[in-house]
């Protein structure tokens, strides 16, 4: 599915990365341990983390992840967004819980 219906079919929030929306979301993966996430996830993965630190958009560009979802209404930090802006890297907030965001996306 297509990351542009899903920030619909879901009311997803773009916080960086708006000109990345018409990619593909192969798969999903809930982690917030980045090493572990490092190591499992795949390219094309939507990543479901609570981290908002700068770290999420290098791994997320090293893996080519389709996307980053923050849930509960985390806040993202500045430096974060200005990154994941310069490097294409999207990343998506939801007032939802992780737990309730798997299950939509399943």
């Amino acid at each position: 599915m297509l990351i542009r219906e899903i920030i619909q079919a879901l009311n997803l929030i773009v916080v960086a990365g708006e000109k990345e929306l018409e990619i593909q979301g192969k798969g999903v993966y809930v982690c917030d341990m980045l090493s572990w996430v490092m190591s499992n996830a795949e390219k094309n993965d939507i990543w479901i983390t609570v981290q908002g630190n700068i770290n999420i958009v290098a791994i997320a560009s090293l893996l080519e992840l389709s996307c980053i979802i923050i849930p509960e209404n985390i806040k993202v930090d500045e430096v974060t967004i200005k990154k994941a802006n310069e490097k294409g890297t999207l990343i998506l907030s939801s007032h939802m819980s992780a737990y309730e965001i798997s299950i939509k996306l399943y």
